[in-house]
């Protein structure tokens, strides 16, 4: 579990109460995921590279730190993934982004790719792959496997929730990838959901079942 982040700053914790609650609308619910995505960007940019550059103060020439959001890449797992992608641009709006399409077999609980669209010079740069659910940790191994034949400098799993079984899937196919995620819940039912969790993360952004 060294490589699992566990993000328990209050705010996170407050607005993951708030969507868990089963009546809350998918206003709400959109709302409260991209405020809490947000607070998870700074957690997880927190050891982005950085440069100095030449600036100008109204009183005299100094210099100052900056990131190179360019070189950062947020890949959303579609089509959830999408919901914590706002949030996280809100904090790096120069990052570029990447999408994988991966929808999971219902009788295998196996990924199945469909859709996979990156910037170029991916080994010149730094992923964060974004999903609310670790679940099975299937798909997100399929996605974290997908990206690898890219040779991106770096690699981060960023979730809102995940669970022991999505855990050690992960950590086992992926030992390199740290995960960041706002819980870890008890276990899966025999659906594939995280109990207690919070419901199909997909259907409750988008208002579909």
């Amino acid at each position: 579990m060294s490589n699992v982040h566990l993000v328990d700053h209050p705010l996170v914790q407050h607005k993951l109460t708030l969507m868990r609650r089963k009546d809350a609308s998918t206003n709400s619910f959109r709302r409260l995921l991209n405020e809490l995505s947000t607070l998870m960007a700074y957690e997880v940019t927190r050891d982005v590279a950085m440069s100095e550059i030449d600036i100008e103060t109204p009183l005299e020439m100094t210099k100052g730190k900056v990131i190179d959001g360019k070189k950062l890449v947020f890949v959303s797992i579609l089509r959830a993934g999408t919901g914590i992608l706002d949030g996280m641009l809100n904090v790096v709006p120069g990052a570029r982004v990447g999408h994988i399409g991966l929808y999971r077999d219902p009788k295998t609980l196996t990924a199945v790719e469909y859709y996979f669209k990156m910037p170029g010079d991916m080994h010149e740069r730094d992923i964060v792959v974004v999903d609310p659910m670790l679940a099975t940790g299937n798909s997100a191994v399929a996605a974290v496997e997908r990206l690898k034949e890219l040779s991106p400098k770096s690699i981060k799993f960023v979730c809102l929730l995940t669970c022991p079984e999505g855990i050690k899937t992960m950590q086992e196919a992926h030992p390199d990838v740290p995960i960041y995620t706002a819980a870890i819940d008890r276990q899966l039912n025999e659906h594939g959901y995280i109990l207690p969790g919070l419901g199909d993360a997909g259907d409750r952004i988008f208002g579909t079942k």
